[in-house]
């Protein structure tokens, strides 16, 4: 059974494609590639608590998976109040960048002189190490969270720019002669064949974007973060290095890093919701 795709394209519907495992038929179809990885976490996870000791490491060189817990504990609701804030500021900056970025590849894929002159200075700009301009972000906007919203921008909006103007340049003349042959306009070009063929393309620069947004804001949080208690992740990391709380270091780290998976498997579940009923990327995932 076919249907059409956004693409117009004639691609096999969710009926038709293979049904998931479910139950104990997912767990043995999984558990395979499952456990290999799970194991050398145990593992490096106990040799993590129990090898230092013997090896005479101190606390403040390696501290042991159950001190960074409990640091994290003692710290708890400034812990918490951190995690939220990075969390807040990395989300709203990679939402803002990914609106603008597609909405500014849009445009510029629409006017073609308007590419041209800007997109040249778009490749250039995201080059740039963000550790290099965030210092002038700060002496620009302040300190603050504004600054930090700012740079974690700058980080997402560039890859998802350039992703998305090829996606939208990925239409095969074929079907782009086929709507001017119906009279399309270049608007209904744009919208019901470059766009939908460039969702796989957004879809995989959200997905890198989903990560950068939190370094991006840890970096941010670095050089413009608060103080007085109500600094993020970043800023945690700066005041316990100067004390020498490297447990306390290490629970930011490991925070920060369990956000950025979780920014990527939102992104990933995006990417499915939007692409699973027409795109082999998304259709062998679910498989």
């Amino acid at each position: 059974m076919l249907s059409d795709s956004p693409t117009g394209a004639l691609v096999p519907t969710t009926q038709a494609r293979r049904r998931r495992p479910r139950g104990a038929a997912w767990i043995r179809a999984w558990w395979p590639s499952v456990w290999p990885p799970t194991l050398a976490f145990v593992v490096a996870i106990l040799a993590w608590q129990f090898l230092p000791g013997p090896m005479g490491l101190p606390v403040y060189i390696l501290p042991t998976p159950s001190a960074i817990w409990a640091t994290a504990v003692d710290h708890g609701p400034e812990f918490v109040s951190a995690i939220v804030l990075t969390s807040v500021t990395s989300f709203a900056g990679f939402a803002i960048s990914a609106v603008l970025g597609v909405l500014g590849a849009l445009v510029m894929a629409g006017w073609k002189p308007l590419e041209r002159t800007l997109y040249p200075y778009a490749i250039i700009l995201s080059t740039v190490p963000i550790i290099a301009i965030a210092p002038l972000v700060v002496i620009w906007f302040g300190t603050g969270t504004l600054s930090i919203l700012v740079i974690t921008f700058i980080v997402g909006f560039f890859p998802i720019v350039a992703n998305t103007l090829v996606g939208l340049q990925s239409a095969s003349s074929t079907s782009v002669d086929l709507f001017r042959v119906y009279h399309a306009s270049k608007l209904q070009v744009m919208l019901k064949l470059r766009f939908p063929t460039s969702l796989p393309f957004i879809m995989a620069a959200l997905k890198v974007t989903a990560t950068l947004a939190v370094i991006g804001t840890i970096v941010g949080e670095y050089v413009a973060g608060t103080g007085g208690g109500n600094g993020g992740l970043g800023y945690i990391v700066i005041v316990a290095s100067n004390r020498l709380e490297t447990a306390y270091v290490f629970a930011a780290a490991i925070a920060a890093a369990l956000l950025g998976i979780l920014f990527f498997a939102l992104a990933s579940l995006l990417s499915m919701r939007v692409l699973g009923s027409w795109h082999e990327s998304a259709m062998k995932a679910e498989q």
